[in-house]
């Protein structure tokens, strides 16, 4: 399976699964530069580990989106499913592709386009409120394949009055990919009267301004996986839980964890909304049972938990900003052969001359790593029911027995299940029945969320 090597699209099994080129390549790549990139994204004061994340792939000069500007890969045409016989001709045409692009990854609306875009542009289109006219945006836009594939399928299947009134607005951190955005969805004249691109932070709110009142959708396709986390530490089973910081070690070249006492405000949201249904005191007032304390000194085992803060971060700027929003997100539902130790645990991986090598510890991203996490989707809809604002008043006045009805109806589906309901898999199956789409995309899921005016 030769596409495994390149992490991002499908991960099924090990991603080196059939790469036999060495992977000291990449290893020694990493420490001929691991001065240069120690150096620049860490200062002298210790940070948070999302922000330590933050920095390693964002960092405008030497994050690993600045640093791998063709990270993302976009094909020319799309791909013929129909001409090929089956998995093994599917398999050698994308081994070719890979070469002759020199990418780390395509990702499956690009590998998919325009079926992929199709398919969610009828799910938009099935469940919206077409009376209002269609506000889309969306978060971390790639190279513009998504939103061009939806605005294509809008303009051909919808009344005409939705795609002449319609909106899409890209809310990308990226300049060059913004740039990339408006070339792609420009290819077709009149969506560029409708399409925008913002290049900003869409975790921060204050670049929203004010509140949009009207319904809207939001998209996010591999979006989550990338947004930063924290890590949290204990010694034990009843050890408190430390919050985990970044600081630099004393030879500046190299990175090492501090533990602190729980303070930040993110972090001790998302341990409530992890503990919500288990216990409604606060979590500094548990107390461990006396069989669990027992058990702990007999077999103390150290403790590491990454939460998904970005995440939350982000949900609660778009729920203040677009409070009448419905979602689509898209992402990886589990990650294989991670090295890192702890729930939720990244994958980091550094490709170099065509080899992935992982990496066994976070500290080793220094701006030449991609940094991916699995989405947990039972976590993601607590997430959403509390930044929507339901969840959080159960948590901050403990009260479990409150009638009061969610604010969003929530559903999350295989990609197989989503594609057979909304798109056309019948367009991405090859000669003998084998579709990739359906078949091997075991590991990704979507994430719907509307409104819901039931909220008494």
């Amino acid at each position: 399976m030769y596409q495994m090597a390149y992490t991002r699209h499908l991960l099924l099994h090990s991603h080196k699964s059939t790469i036999t080129t060495t992977t000291t390549t990449a290893s020694s790549y990493c420490r001929r530069h691991l001065a240069f990139f120690s150096t620049h994204l860490l200062g002298d004061t210790p940070v948070l580990v999302r922000d330590f994340i933050h920095s390693a792939l964002y960092h405008p000069q030497h994050g690993y989106f600045s640093q791998s500007p063709r990270s993302v890969g976009v094909l020319d045409r799309s791909i013929h499913f129909h001409k090929l016989q089956g998995r093994k001709a599917y398999m050698s045409h994308l081994e070719k592709i890979y070469k002759q692009n020199d990418v780390s990854w395509f990702t499956p609306v690009e590998l998919f386009k325009p079926w992929y875009a199709h398919g969610i542009a009828e799910a938009i289109l099935r469940t919206t409120n077409l009376s209002f006219p269609l506000k889309i945006y969306e978060i971390g836009g790639g190279s513009g394949t998504c939103a061009k594939g939806i605005m294509d399928y809008i303009m051909l299947n919808a009344p005409t009055r939705v795609y002449t009134n319609m909106s899409y607005t890209s809310v990308e951190i990226s300049s060059s990919l913004a740039k990339k955005q408006m070339e792609t969805v420009g290819e077709v004249s009149s969506h560029l009267s409708k399409f925008k691109v913002e290049c900003r932070d869409a975790a921060d709110r204050a670049g929203w301004g004010d509140a949009e009142q009207q319904p809207c959708w939001v998209i996010m396709l591999e979006v989550l996986d990338n947004l930063p986390h924290d890590l949290i530490y204990s010694e034990s089973q009843v050890s408190p839980w430390m919050e985990v910081w970044v600081e630099k070690q004393q030879d500046r070249s190299a990175f090492s964890e501090l533990y602190k006492p729980m303070q930040d405000p993110l972090i001790k949201s998302c341990l409530d909304i992890l503990n919500v249904d288990k216990d409604y005191r606060p979590l500094e007032t548990r107390e461990p049972s006396l069989p669990s304390n027992i058990w702990a000194k007999m077999f103390p085992k150290p403790r590491r938990r990454w939460l998904p803060t970005g995440c939350l971060k982000l949900l609660e700027a778009l729920h203040g900003a677009l409070p009448k929003m419905s979602m689509i997100a898209s992402d990886f539902s589990y990650l294989p052969d991670v090295k890192i130790p702890g729930d939720r645990a990244p994958l980091v991986s550094t490709k170099k001359d065509g080899s992935s090598s992982d990496h066994s510890t976070y500290l080793d991203a220094k701006g030449d790593a991609d940094i991916f996490f699995p989405t947990d989707f039972w976590l993601l809809e607590r997430i959403d029911h509390y930044s929507s604002g339901w969840l959080k008043s159960r948590i901050e006045h403990f009260d479990r027995s409150s009638k009061q009805g969610k604010k969003r109806r929530t559903i999350t589906l295989d990609t197989s299940v989503f594609m057979e309901e909304f798109g056309l898999p019948t367009k991405t199956k090859t000669k003998d029945g084998y579709n990739p789409l359906l078949d091997d995309f075991k590991n990704t899921k979507f994430y719907l969320s509307v409104p819901t005016h039931n909220t008494k």
